[in-house]
């Protein structure tokens, strides 16, 4: 994508990957799946989930997997509510957007 991403939007998408999940997720799993979306790396993510859970929007939790701890996150009611936030904020905008792209807004 050619579009830079802000950290409201990775915490964002982040938040929506993390929240398709009821008990939540692992680290992993969620870099995957937000690659499919972006370009991003997991250096970059990490913080992104760091961040939220500094937040109180990610709870995090470790649960054995082969041997070994796999870390979990899963959204929090917190989470759910800021997710919500982002979503009323990106319509809004991409509405926005379109409207200049289309030629509907003059300054």
């Amino acid at each position: 994508m050619v579009f830079n991403t802000g950290a409201a939007l990775l915490d964002a998408i982040v938040l929506a990957v993390v929240s398709r999940e009821e008990e939540g997720t692992y680290g992993y799993r969620i870099t995957q799946d937000v690659r499919k979306i972006i370009d991003v790396s997991e250096s970059t993510l990490y913080p992104v989930l760091r961040r939220l859970q500094k937040d109180e929007c990610l709870e995090v939790y470790d649960r054995q997997f082969d041997g070994r701890n796999r870390r979990y996150y899963k959204v929090t009611s917190r989470g759910i509510v800021q997710l919500g936030l982002y979503k009323s904020e990106w319509k809004k905008y991409i509405r926005k957007i379109n409207a200049i792209f289309e030629g509907g807004v003059t300054a």
